[in-house]
């Protein structure tokens, strides 16, 4: 065949080449090279071109993770708050293309070698906050407890979470909450009054932009829940026809730079900045403490605390005693890229799970839809005066339009979504 790449395959296959896939119109402008910097980003970077995923889920999650086994041992205090090394972060990305589910097969493994009690400490099924607890509990009678308080839960169907959240008896929620503050957790119930102390849980969360929309509770926002994760938007970014290395850190030295890095840090203790550091922190802290607009605004509410603690694990893996200027750089520019991932993923948002439902049914109906159609949507179990509502507030934000269409009785008013405009 002309032009076709001939391929002995008796012999090894191919390396990998990668063709790459041009980002979406309006995504996000993806984060400065500070992020990579460091043993995280060599890692990071070493993994990307074997994988299709995005080398920021890589990135984010590797942190996560690595923050997750490093534990309580290592903090920065902020006045009478320590900030320990587990964060939350959520992937948003299209759900089977966007390829979250093998950036984190990449860290797991990585994770995994550098300490080997990694993966029975993954756990999934986040649904409420006396499970969480549970899984961190303290000794009680004859029961031990969780001998080990380090916990990484991994929800790959993370819309499940905020499913729960907006159930009014669950406690997942506030549980959380205190989690990522670092508090005792606690419920005060007849039937499991299970209380853990000195735990350290780190969560990843996988979810569409559309889901996220649809399942956004305004209520989750202004109660901090949301702005305790990082959103990173990501997406497949080369075609991979027949993969890359499954294990390409191999003979690379990193990986047991990173076991090594990971077990210094366990016993790290109280992590300060350094003299050029801190002056940069100085200079940025009054932006970062500025409240941005609107729901993505509102999930940004913790930016210093989320970039100290990306800062202090960017540190731990370069095993140094001190935040420098360069770790505070790197979580800075990775803080500005989930910044702008809020802003992509919720720039148009409501709050409203009414109808930000409405809005998912009109894009994915080209035709439009009557209004016996969307409250349909419902199985009528949603008032007139709330589908009036998302409607309107549908059309104020224009996303959505609705047109008079004769019938053979009274018109009919049929509702359609608004094309976006150009970013």
């Amino acid at each position: 065949m002309s032009g076709a790449r001939a391929y002995n395959y008796n012999s090894s296959p191919p390396p990998p080449v990668a063709g790459t896939i041009e980002p979406p119109p309006g995504w996000p402008r993806p984060p400065g090279t500070a992020a990579y910097n460091g043993l995280a980003g060599a890692v990071a970077e070493t993994i990307a071109p074997h994988t299709e995923a995005d080398p920021v889920a890589i990135l984010g999650q590797l942190l996560v993770a690595a923050g997750s086994v490093v534990g309580r041992g290592a903090w920065f205090e902020v006045e009478a708050t320590r900030h320990h090394p587990n964060e939350f972060v959520v992937l948003v990305g299209d759900s089977a293309k966007a390829r979250k589910g093998s950036s984190w097969d990449h860290v797991a493994r990585a994770l995994s070698k550098a300490d080997p009690g990694f993966a029975a400490r993954v756990h999934t099924g986040l649904a409420t906050g006396e499970g969480l607890i549970w899984a961190v509990r303290d000794p009680s009678g004859t029961d031990p407890g969780a001998l080990d308080k380090r916990l990484l839960v991994v929800e790959t169907e993370f819309a499940s979470v905020l499913k729960a959240t907006g159930r009014d008896i669950n406690t997942l929620s506030p549980v959380l909450r205190n989690a990522w503050d670092g508090r005792a957790l606690q419920t005060l119930t007849r039937t499991n009054p299970a209380r853990a102390t000195g735990a350290h849980v780190s969560v990843i969360g996988h979810i569409t932009a559309a889901e996220l929309a649809a399942q956004l509770n305004s209520v989750e926002v202004a109660n901090g829940f949301l702005n305790r994760f990082a959103l990173l938007a990501c997406r497949r970014v080369r075609l991979l026809p027949e993969g890359g290395s499954p294990d390409p850190l191999s003979g690379t030295g990193l990986d047991d730079e990173l076991a090594s890095a990971i077990k210094a840090a366990r016993g790290a203790g109280q992590v300060r900045f350094g003299i050029d550091a801190r002056a940069y922190w100085w200079d940025t802290y009054p932006a970062l403490s500025e409240a941005g607009d609107g729901l993505a605004g509102s999930m940004c509410a913790r930016a210093e605390a989320h970039v100290l603690r990306l800062a202090l694990v960017y540190a731990l893996l370069d095993g140094a005693t001190a935040i420098s200027a360069p770790h505070l750089d790197a979580a800075l520019a990775l803080w500005a890229y989930a910044a702008r991932s809020a802003d992509w993923a919720l720039g148009t948002s409501s709050g409203d799970p009414v109808a930000e439902q409405i809005h998912a049914a009109l894009s994915a109906s080209p035709a439009g839809l009557s209004r016996t159609q969307i409250r349909d949507l419902f199985a009528r179990n949603q008032s007139v005066i709330a589908i009036d509502q998302a409607l309107a507030a549908l059309a104020g934000a224009g996303r959505a339009k609705s047109t008079r269409q004769a019938t053979g009785g009274r018109p009919a008013d049929i509702w359609s979504a608004c094309q976006p405009g150009p970013q």
